[in-house]
């Protein structure tokens, strides 16, 4: 009897050790296997050049931002500066703002988040979903991350998005070609990093992160500029209606 109890032991350890390494196996297959990343590569048909508005389209300045979710200057602008041009200028109707993607190269997440954003616009929630991902932009970055879709669905929830209609765009890409339609706009532009701005069609060059102040001073230029050629087309049109 003891004979056989000491068969079975090793029987039942020997079955034991083999449900182990292959344990280890999947794990170790798990940990292994790449992460799936999104790019910019699509087979979808190209769409033409289009950012995200905010505040008024018709007010005398409007400001274009290029920008990358992962680029860190771009979250100091958005989490600092930026909230005070929103209550200052732009909901007072004085400034324009337009949100154009430019996803680096180098930025491995940097594609994700913006197609996370982008599916946020589908349902109205753009805004929400670009200050979430910027203020948690160390949790789902590429030092933080090889999978930022789940921290990306976390903001996404949090905003109150539908989910299900959420996921299905992230994982559909379907708006992977707007954002390579902005950035090859950036390109053509010769625009090369982020942030960077356009004020009523001139591309302003700064050094750093623009503050608010900073800001207010080149806003305040290009209202002068823009107040200059209105009175000289209105003064224009005036001596074209007197030429007799």
């Amino acid at each position: 009897m003891a004979r056989k109890q000491s068969a079975s032991s090793k029987s039942f350890g020997g079955i034991l050790a083999v449900v182990a390494i292959a344990g280890v196996a999947a794990i170790g297959y798990v940990v292994s296997r790449p992460a799936k990343v999104t790019t910019l590569e699509t087979t979808l048909p190209p769409v033409e050049a289009s950012g995200i508005r905010m505040g008024d389209s018709t007010a005398l300045v409007q400001i274009v931002e290029f920008a990358d979710f992962e680029c860190p200057g771009c979250g100091q602008f958005a989490t600092v500066t930026e909230p005070d041009i929103r209550a200052r200028l732009i909901e007072t109707g004085e400034v324009g703002f337009v949100f154009m993607d430019l996803p680096l190269d180098g930025h491995r997440n940097s594609p994700a988040a913006h197609n996370a954003a982008r599916c946020a616009d589908e349902q109205g929630k753009f805004w929400p979903m670009h200050d979430g991902i910027f203020l948690r932009q160390h949790e789902w970055n590429s030092q933080s991350t090889r999978t930022p879709k789940k921290v990306l669905a976390e903001i996404a929830r949090s905003v109150g998005l539908d989910m299900k209609q959420w996921d299905d765009c992230f994982d559909s890409e379907r708006m992977l070609p707007q954002i390579a339609a902005n950035r090859a706009e950036a390109t053509r532009l010769r625009i090369r990093g982020t942030p960077s701005f356009i004020i009523n069609g001139r591309l302003i060059e700064t050094s750093g992160v623009p503050t608010y102040d900073q800001m207010r001073v080149l806003i305040t230029e290009a209202k002068v500029r823009a107040l200059a050629e209105r009175s000289e087309a209105s003064q224009a049109a005036g001596a074209a209606k007197k030429t007799p």
